[in-house]
């Protein structure tokens, strides 16, 4: 029969065991030792364990600026469409097969400049039979003068009837047209043999070639495109309504009140498809005549010089004419409006230094401004840089928001401005 022992954590239980100190127990104990070090451990690690109680954020940095009170012009903007002032269409005159192709697609053509090059065997043997055609008339005729010179003291003297020579008179007479009608025959040829060389007939850009060597090409063939360049047209059209508050401009320099090159004259800027501004000027060139009855606007084209041919006919862009002027409108930086899903806020700095949120209607971009046209009042502080920590701050405190953000605000300098005090 086996017996059960007692067993402590200090050790199997024994009548011995029983009678210990405990504090004995505990000196004497290599377990206990070991397991207050472990306690220990456990206590610091948890302790090294716990995450700091988050620091409160201070009051986000800001770069404010004034809004301010001036006249500003306003601009009519309106797409438009490029187009040289002559595209010329290039068709040979004549039929025949291409042989060669004597310029580069898309490069600068001169007038005048060897294009296409036809078989011209045809053509130069319609020119022999032209110029055999011409010998045969002239010694027709030859023949008919001397038989009128021959005839005519004979009749005078009634040697030969008077009908012998008016018959020698008709001869030579029909055998000077023939001449005439030879000579035609061969200018013809002549133009026929010319026209097998194809030349651009003015200076600009042409275009990717449609016929390849060895085509039948005719007088239905369009071969290329070469389109003048510079300058360069856009044509637009503005609604009447805008049109009419710079039509005394237009209408006095088409009518020669103003001159060419006049200060007076009416300027346009072009806007490239890429947003860019073009870095020439442009001038009104043409005004159609009428207003169209189905859309109300007026067709326009504005002319712009463009020696390195970076505007091309086809592209797409932006003309802006000015319309009149904006008196005391409220200016701002882009840069301190927040578009918000087609509406749009301004950050507001209070004296108090804080900042709330305050939509506004926003009218047009003048430069690097924004023309503000309700929410703002002349001399209020707006923040144009730092707004996203704003809005952060107040993404995590809501209640806040509604009272104003504190805000650390400092002058704002515009990138321009700090490159040059540099």
């Amino acid at each position: 029969m086996q017996t059960t022992r007692e067993f402590h954590l200090y050790g199997p239980c024994t009548p011995e065991s029983k009678q210990r100190k405990p504090e004995n127990l505990w000196a004497g104990s290599a377990f206990w030792s070991l397991a207050a070090v472990g306690i220990f451990l456990f206590v610091a690690l948890v302790g090294c364990g716990e995450k700091p109680a988050p620091v409160k954020p201070g009051p986000p940095n800001v770069e404010v600026t004034e809004v301010v009170q001036q006249n500003v012009p306003i601009y009519g903007e309106w797409v438009a469409q490029l187009n040289g002032p002559v595209n010329a269409e290039i068709t040979p005159k004549v039929q025949g097969y291409l042989l060669q192709q004597n310029y580069q697609n898309g490069f600068f053509v001169k007038k005048g400049q060897l294009l296409f090059t036809l078989d011209p065997r045809q053509y130069e043997a319609a020119l022999d039979q032209a110029k055999a055609e011409v010998g045969v008339a002239e010694a027709t005729l030859s023949k008919y003068d001397a038989d009128v010179a021959r005839d005519t003291p004979l009749a005078a003297e009634k040697a030969i009837a008077q009908k012998d020579l008016d018959t020698d008179t008709a001869n030579q007479a029909a055998a000077r047209s023939q001449v005439q009608a030879a000579k035609a025959s061969l200018a013809n040829a002549e133009l026929n043999l010319a026209w097998t060389k194809v030349y651009s007939p003015i200076d600009g850009i042409a275009g990717v070639s449609n016929s390849q060597i060895g085509d039948l090409v005719g007088t239905s063939t369009k071969m290329t495109t070469v389109s003048q360049v510079n300058p360069i047209w856009a044509y637009f059209s503005p609604s009447e309504s805008l049109f009419l508050k710079f039509a005394p401009e237009v209408t006095a320099f088409i009518t020669g009140r103003i001159s060419r090159g006049s200060r007076a004259e009416l300027p346009v800027e072009f806007i490239q498809s890429n947003d860019v501004p073009y870095p020439d000027k442009g001038r009104i060139i043409y005004v159609n005549r009428q207003v169209g009855t189905q859309t109300g606007t007026i067709q326009m084209a504005a002319e712009f010089p463009n020696r390195g041919a970076t505007l091309r006919p086809g592209g797409f862009g932006r003309v802006r004419i000015k319309v009149g002027d904006n008196e005391n409108a409220l200016l701002v930086p882009q840069p301190a409006v927040i578009e918000v899903q087609s509406n749009y806020l301004i950050i507001v700095v209070t004296p108090e230094h804080r900042a709330v949120f305050r939509p506004v209607k926003v009218g047009d971009r003048v430069g690097p401004n924004w023309v503000i046209t309700e929410g703002l009042k002349e001399g209020e502080q707006v923040v144009v840089e730092g707004g996203e920590r704003v809005q952060m701050f107040a993404a995590q405190a809501p209640q806040l928001a509604k009272e104003g953000i504190p805000v650390i605000a400092k002058p704002y300098v515009p990138a321009s401005a700090a490159g040059g005090s540099n």
